[in-house]
């Protein structure tokens, strides 16, 4: 795939390292590389790992993208109470992906736990969109998982503020979930 990634950030790095190393054409917009709209022309699909205050400003500067994929990896740490889901204004087919792990365990290869791959959810409405985030995500070696439509993307982005709030005091987040078998 010839994706395109808005931002240069640990999530872009991390993740643009895998997928290029999975044999996909990588190009990386930001302050100091390529233009949005450059890469925006060039992917079929987009990862957008930006602040999320940057949002609009980006995405009015990187044209239409209307038939494209766009991958929504973003967390608002402000919690302002629109999810970041909601206030993407595009024509792509968004997917809301990646927002629940920290960057470092993007960078494992594979990210793999006790010998489970990371399930990583996706939500979203176009089925053709779904499954090209779904290769991305085996490409990286996680296990896709399709949670529901967009209007569930709330739910991923407030169960990441939730279990990124316990990590960061110390707790094991992933001890609250009921092991399965």
């Amino acid at each position: 795939m010839r994706i395109g990634i808005f931002g240069t950030g640990g999530m872009a790095d991390a993740l643009g390292t895998q997928w290029a190393r999975a044999g996909h054409e990588i190009r990386v917009a930001g302050r100091r590389t390529g233009t949005w709209q450059e890469v925006a022309t060039f992917a079929d699909v987009v990862l957008l790992a930006i602040p999320a205050a940057a949002i609009g400003e980006v995405l009015a500067q990187a044209g239409p993208l209307a038939g494209k994929v766009l991958v929504d990896c973003t967390n608002d740490p402000a919690l302002t109470g629109a999810p970041v889901a909601s206030r993407i204004v595009t024509e792509a087919h968004v997917v809301k992906a990646f927002n629940l792990a920290h960057v470092d365990v993007w960078r494992m290869t594979p990210p793999v736990f006790d010998g489970r791959p990371l399930s990583v959810p996706l939500c979203g409405d176009d089925p053709a969109a779904l499954e090209a985030v779904s290769t991305l995500v085996r490409d990286i070696g996680a296990k896709p998982v399709i949670a529901g439509g967009l209007d569930r993307a709330a739910l991923l982005e407030a169960t990441a503020a939730f279990v990124i709030g316990l990590w960061f005091a110390g707790e094991d987040a992933q001890a609250i979930l009921t092991p399965i078998g």
